[in-house]
């Protein structure tokens, strides 16, 4: 059997072995549904006799997709990003010839990260192939994984909207419907009253009560479902945010569904639970005349793909676009010739705008690929939305467009939280008892007058947030803030050796900031991080951005210096140094770090061992030498008198011999006692050298 891919992907394949040949690293983002694994697939498939190693969030992914192949090869080695964190020790050992990165974002994971970094040094000859939805992680500061992982180097790249487009993907029928709205009215109810002028409370209050009429006209879930489940067995997939959530939705089932399907099949899926695997395969080959329901927590965000999906329901509180467009991604298969339906149904206002990104894809794309459907073809007259909370989501734009003009009232709020704190920096979530976003429109007035975004701001309205100490670039308050407090820190105490709960006096958290700073300086290198002027400033106070390397070295030189007064590293647990140096407790700590079996479980390296180790360090438990410290001398006195018949009085080199083997004795006839451990093995080394137990 020999893998065919559709014309995209043999087109991306092709793109791909020509980049990999030239510049070993290739990334492939594709939208969900596409079958891009099935490029990695095809890869190790004519190249049978090199080695690849595939990487993936788990191994359920990773079995999913060669299950719905029907293949199995012989010369891919699986790990998934959490094995690999965990086996680091194991990476030096593996020589792939490939390695392939799949769902690549999650590589900006702190600890995932590390662990492809170091595999990826380790295997500088390797060529690399990335597979993913998106490059961008959207949650985390918008960082680019293309860039760092693959050099820029992307060898195909295509969006949601385009793959709908250019016929890839099936065109969905799109239906938005909301499911709350009561804590959103009581919001606004907040904000009218909060107003100061009469007239604006009384307008608002007119929108306000319009607005909670249509929502309770507007057509309910059941009579949504109803009208769009063309499908009434369908199977479909619901996404919810967590397992609180899920448990809250699945009771609403009977009253949603009831239109459909009286008795629906329910199933389940959620990481760590063990009936996952049996929920999903029976949702997959359930072919029963009801309506079937798979409620799902991440498990289906990405990398696992279901044929024969109808559709989707997007149970959305909050979402990231990556995380939205993978969820409407499960709906949508290449080469499936289904309509799927998406049900977006959101819990609050400011969420119905979700869809626009796709929207934008999609007409970007016929900008694109205009022959698509013809000469004159619109996009408007394609991509159809029904929007079942349209005239509710016009008289809440309405309303918040009222709320949001009246300046005043904001500045009120802001010259109050500025009598309170002494200041204007407000955190951009921040709400005031009211209602009032006060922290957003702060932030607001600060792009309007640097002109990122369109607005009224008067210079006496300027004049005004001045006199409450308004900071209109935050970001170069924040550093000279800092660097106040840094500078002050240093003069007194002569270092900058910040602990990382340290708070000044100021209420400034000094010790979290210096923490995250180097953070980001170890992630992203000091030239990316830093502008020059700003190493500078740091580099004038001794900054060490290598915290732990340092501490590391001050404590080596503890325990070298203990080693050249006393000629060994038998350090007491409360042993401390004249400098404060806790020598003994970091000693206690690291030889914890080893079993009985002499095994280490430390993030240590092996340098540093060494390091140790030429100074009398040892790495066996203190009660496992001293049994081998006993033991060679019973052993001796065997070799030298032909029995362990030894006195009780006996000792030698300061060991009382015969009163250690009189208790061996005792503890084998009264096992229950406390004392020396005396297992199996111990036993069968005192029997070779004669033990008389009796």
């Amino acid at each position: 059997m020999s893998i065919h891919l559709f014309k995209h992907n043999q087109e991306a394949y092709n793109a791909v072995t020509a980049m990999l040949e030239q510049e070993k690293m290739a990334a492939v983002i594709h939208p969900t549904g596409t079958g891009k694994s099935l490029i990695a697939f095809k890869l190790a498939e004519e190249h049978p006799s090199e080695k690849f190693l595939w990487l993936s969030p788990s191994e359920y992914i990773y079995q999913t997709q060669l299950e719905n192949l029907g293949m199995e090869f012989d010369n891919i080695q699986f790990m998934s990003y959490s094995r690999l964190m965990k086996n680091e020790d194991s990476i030096e050992t593996l020589h792939p010839d490939y390695i392939i990165l799949d769902e690549f974002h999650r590589c900006g994971a702190a600890e995932w990260g590390k662990s492809v970094r170091k595999l990826l040094t380790a295997c500088p000859d390797a060529k690399r192939l990335g597979l993913s939805a998106t490059n961008i992680r959207y949650l985390d500061n918008q960082r680019n994984m293309a860039e760092e992982i693959f050099d820029g180097k992307i060898a195909s790249e295509m969006t949601l909207g385009e793959a709908i487009v250019r016929g890839i993907l099936p065109e969905p029928k799109y239906v938005i419907a909301m499911y709350s709205y009561k804590k959103e009215l009581e919001q606004l109810k907040k904000r009218i009253q909060a107003l100061s002028n009469q007239g604006l409370i009384t307008e608002n209050q007119k929108l306000l009560e319009q607005l909670r009429r249509a929502l309770e006209q507007a057509e309910g879930l059941d009579i949504v479902f109803e009208k769009h489940m063309e499908k009434k067995n369908g199977k479909y997939i619901v996404f919810c945010s967590g397992k609180e959530h899920m448990d809250e939705m699945k009771e609403q089932v009977s009253t949603w569904f009831r239109r459909v399907d009286r008795e629906p099949r329910i199933y389940t899926a959620f990481y760590n639970d063990t009936a996952t695997d049996r929920e999903f395969r029976e949702f997959k080959k359930d072919n029963s005349a009801h309506l079937k329901l798979l409620f799902c927590i991440d498990m289906l965000n990405e990398g696992v793909h279901v044929d024969d999906v109808d559709g989707v329901i997007l149970l959305r509180p909050t979402v990231s676009p990556i995380i939205y467009l993978q969820q409407i991604g499960r709906a949508l298969s290449a080469g499936s010739g289904k309509t799927p339906v998406i049900f977006d149904l959101v819990n609050n206002f400011d969420s119905l705008s979700c869809i626009d990104c796709l929207k934008k894809e999609m007409e970007e794309a016929f900008v694109l690929f205009p022959t698509t459907y013809g000469k004159g073809f619109r996009f408007s007259e394609r991509f159809h939305i029904t929007e079942e909370t349209k005239d509710c989501r016009m008289l809440f734009q309405k309303l918040q467009t009222n709320l949001s003009s009246a300046w005043e009232t904001y500045y009120i709020a802001a010259r109050q939280y500025y009598r309170e704190k002494g200041n204007l920096k407000v955190p951009k979530s921040y709400q005031t008892q009211t209602g009032l976003t006060l922290g957003s429109w702060i932030q607001t007035q600060r792009r309007v007058r640097a002109g990122s975004v369109t607005g009224n701001l008067s210079e006496e309205k300027v004049r005004k947030l001045d006199e409450i100490g308004m900071v209109w670039d935050s970001k170069d308050q924040s550093w000279n803030e800092a660097l106040r407090e840094l500078q002050a820190y240093y003069e007194e105490h002569g270092n900058l050796d910040v602990k990382a709960r340290y708070v000044t006096e100021n209420g400034f958290r000094l010790g979290r900031w210096v923490c995250n700073l180097r953070t980001k300086v170890k992630n992203k290198g000091l030239d990316q991080a830093l502008t020059k002027e700003q190493q500078g400033e740091l580099e004038k106070l001794g900054m060490i951005w290598d915290r732990n390397g340092e501490k590391w070295e001050e404590y080596f030189r503890a325990a070298q210096g203990y080693y050249l007064a006393h000629g060994d590293l038998e350090v007491p647990v409360k042993y401390v140094t004249e400098n404060g140096v806790p020598l003994g407790r970091w000693l206690a700590e690291i030889g914890s770090q080893f079993d009985e079996k002499n095994a280490c479980r430390s993030s240590l390296e092996e340098r540093q061992l060494e390091r140790l180790r030429q100074i009398g360090f040892k790495t066996e438990k203190k009660t496992v030498r001293q049994w081998n410290e006993k033991y060679a001398l019973a052993k001796d006195y065997y070799e030298e008198y032909g029995n362990l018949n030894v006195p009780v009085s006996y000792s030698v080199n300061g060991v009382k011999l015969g009163r250690w083997i009189s208790n061996i004795r005792a503890k084998r006839k009264h096992p229950e006692g406390s004392g020396m451990v005396l297992d199996e093995h111990r036993i069968r080394q005192l029997d070779s050298i004669g033990m008389d137990w009796k």
